[in-house]
């Protein structure tokens, strides 16, 4: 006997939207964990180039005003961190696809990148597809002059609302909630993009990707990120919270001397 053969009619309708709504809640459950940031790996979903600072550093002080390297994409940190969750919230990849040229690579790039980072990720079969190429990593090596003009002008940042934050909120108890809020998302499955400013000093002025826990909480409360730099394609890097401070502390590099800096939250909302 057939199950439900021996129910009613509007029993077996009942039933049938009984497991109708089982089922999109476990398709839309399964959907957003697609896009969960516990799936990130950094030499996947990150760009392999770099932003360059504009001025030649050493241990944070500068020594020349050219960038004695020779490199020009610079401030553009905002704009990758932006991509780089942009492309993993919306983007899907078909390396055994044919791959299109760079016009229509260009157009698909873009259609990416104008797509809010604060929205949902979505499902697969409504991302932008990017074929013949594996990952961000692979496209981006493959093609760095076209991600390098099509991912967003660096200008454009210096005029987000959000900066605003930098001159006055320099309230101890601004970075506990800003702490909280990076907690929260990460136990959201979400990414992080954080501003790092310590005005007036002006030793850092950056963005970073909060993706996951370097370590479990120390026994003092303090908390371990690691964070995808764009100055950093490399590797990772690592951002603390210290709780008996109150304050960030972000890992010492040439062109930063490590230790305190405020961090802003940004992209998490419309103007922010």
């Amino acid at each position: 006997m057939r199950f439900g053969s021996c129910l009613p009619r509007r029993s077996l309708a009942k039933a049938g939207r009984f497991y109708g709504c089982v089922a999109a809640i476990f398709f839309a459950a399964a959907s957003a964990r697609a896009g969960s940031a516990d799936g990130f790996h950094y030499n996947r979903d990150t760009l392999s180039f770099a932003n360059w600072t504009v001025f030649t550093y050493e241990n944070g002080h500068i020594v020349s005003h050219k960038n004695q390297f020779g490199h020009h994409y610079s401030r553009r940190c905002f704009v990758m961190t932006r991509a780089v969750e942009q492309f993993y919230k919306f983007a899907r990849f078909e390396p055994k696809a044919a791959r299109v040229d760079d016009r229509e690579l260009t157009k698909r790039v873009r259609d990416v990148t104008r797509r809010p980072p604060w929205h949902d990720p979505l499902p697969s079969e409504k991302r932008v597809v990017i074929p013949g190429y594996s990952n961000l990593r692979e496209l981006s090596q493959a093609k760095t002059r076209l991600m390098q003009r099509s991912i967003g002008l660096g200008w454009v940042v210096y005029l987000r609302p959000g900066n605003v934050r930098m001159f006055y909120l320099h309230d101890k108890n601004y970075q506990v909630k800003t702490h909280d809020q990076l907690e929260q998302a990460l136990a959201r499955h979400e990414f992080f993009i954080g501003y790092l400013s310590d005005f007036p000093i002006l030793h850092i002025n950056h963005s970073v990707l909060v993706y996951k826990h370097f370590a479990p909480r120390s026994p003092d409360g303090t908390d371990h990120y690691l964070v995808y730099d764009p100055n950093h394609s490399e590797a990772p890097r690592h951002l603390e919270w210290l709780p008996q401070k109150r304050e960030f502390s972000y890992e010492k590099d040439r062109e930063f001397t490590g230790g305190f800096t405020r961090v802003f939250q940004v992209y998490g909302k419309f103007l922010q």
